[in-house]
């Protein structure tokens, strides 16, 4: 394999569902197109047939389980988001049968603008028991526990978001355009609210498609920074923890399968908790205080390691030692006592 650049994104040729080149891409820590790794997946196959033949190989795996899924009017235009406040989301939550979830959309497929539906991030082994025989990429050789989440819709747009695990996104049905940018354009692409958010995380509040340069004049420096690629079905995107990315469905059915996995043991809890507290202690402090914290945390956290414990005896090195288990338990049941008073 011999990486390449399309559409500014590096492409890996050759790889194969049981043999993913992880050391290599998260070395490189950029995006990376995985060229056909699940071209021989029996879903994407079907899908290559018709989208009945996929359909149906779908709902030869379902078990019946009710899943969870978004709708909205037509109004929505494929795009879950925000109301005109920003204050509620322009979809409704519900749960049914993925059969019928199915069969609606295929039967609303010819309408210019249909409904919107959704099924997002759905574990596979609890409503398609079986479907991972043949439709799945071995993460064990790694050592990484990296359960599959099944996407299924028409044409859907996740706005441009970021996901704290690496991910693997395999497109199985449809096309699907992945636009991404490297984690310090955040300022340029102009978040929305922390909560709520129409898939767990902060989105842009831009309108990629109409963007408005005038109420969000530095997008037009975001899009200097962007990556673009189409994913053909059968093709898979490495995205590195942190890398914001929008994702396009440019068919009336469309199915992902992505796979997620953290750089830290279990113990450690996603640094969101330390944001939130960090913008209710530090945020609104004085300037000056704001800058001495932000020596203080250069110091303890953003700095190497090992840094801020190195000129002590190991055994008073407390929080300052490597985190393993048992010091994360510790350290959790502190903070857990502090908060409480």
């Amino acid at each position: 394999m011999s990486p390449a650049t399309t559409a500014s994104v590096r492409v890996l040729e050759g790889c194969r569902p049981d043999a993913l080149p992880l050391a290599e891409m998260l070395a490189a820590g950029q995006p990376t197109l995985l060229k056909g790794v699940a071209r021989d997946w029996p879903l994407v196959q079907a899908g290559l047939n018709s989208t009945r033949a996929a359909i149906d190989c779908l709902r030869a795996h379902y078990n019946g389980k009710s899943v969870p899924y978004s709708y909205g009017g037509p109004e929505v235009a494929g795009r879950p988001f925000y109301n005109a406040g920003f204050t509620e989301l322009n979809c409704e939550a519900r749960r049914g049968d993925l059969g019928q979830l199915l069969e609606e959309i295929a039967a609303r497929s010819g309408e210019t603008r249909p409904p919107t539906y959704y099924v997002a991030s759905v574990p596979v082994d609890g409503c398609l028991p079986g479907f991972r025989a043949g439709n799945d990429l071995d993460f064990t050789s790694h050592g990484i526990d990296a359960p599959p989440a099944i996407w299924i819709g028409n044409r859907t747009v996740a706005s441009a978001h970021y996901d704290a695990p690496n991910n693997i996104a395999c497109c199985c049905v449809g096309r699907r355009r992945f636009t991404l940018f490297p984690p310090e354009q955040i300022g340029n692409l102009y978040p929305g609210p922390l909560e709520p958010t129409p898939g767990g995380q902060a989105v842009s509040v831009v309108d990629f498609a109409h963007p408005d340069f005038e109420r969000f004049p530095r997008f037009r420096d975001a899009l200097a920074h962007a990556r673009d690629v189409v994913l053909e079905p059968g093709d898979a995107i490495f995205i590195p923890s942190m890398w914001w990315h929008r994702v396009e469905a440019l068919d009336p059915f469309g199915v992902l399968v992505n796979y997620w996995w953290g750089s830290m043991p279990a113990w450690i809890p996603t640094p969101m908790h330390t944001l939130y507290h960090a913008l209710w202690t530090i945020r609104d402090r004085p300037e000056r205080e704001k800058q001495a914290w932000r020596a203080v945390f250069d110091w303890y956290v953003f700095g190497p390691a090992g840094q801020a414990g190195a000129h002590l005896p190991e055994a008073a090195r407390g929080p300052l030692a490597p985190i393993d288990e048992t010091l994360s338990r510790q350290l959790r049941a502190m903070l857990t006592e502090k908060l409480k008073r």
